[in-house]
C-alpha cells in the first residue's frame, strides 16, 4: 500500500510502498494500537517513515552520532 508522508525534519513530502493491508490500517487507526503491534511485519525504519515520514537518509543526515568528535559536538554548539 502506498503510503504519503511529509516529513518532520524535512517537510519533503513522500511515499512509499510499504507491505500493510488496508485491514491493518483500519485497525491501527480505528483502536489506536501501538504502530509495532499493527504492523508487526514492518521494519523499524518502515515504521519510522509511517509515523514521521523521515526516512533513513535523513536520520543519518539529521542525528548527532556518538562517535563524533568533541570537535565536531563545539562546532555544533552541543557544549
Amino acid at each position: 500500500m502506498k503510503i504519503v508522508r511529509k516529513s518532520a525534519f524535512t517537510d519533503i513530502i513522500r511515499e512509499m510502498d510499504l507491505p500493510i493491508t488496508a485491514e491493518q490500517l483500519f485497525a491501527y487507526q480505528q483502536a489506536g494500537l501501538d504502530v509495532e503491534v499493527a504492523f508487526p511485519n514492518l521494519t523499524e525504519d518502515q515504521r519510522e517513515f509511517f509515523l514521521t515520514g523521515v526516512t533513513p537518509d535523513e536520520w543519518e543526515e539529521f542525528t548527532f552520532h556518538s562517535e563524533d568528535s568533541e570537535e565536531d559536538e563545539y562546532n555544533r554548539g552541543y557544549n
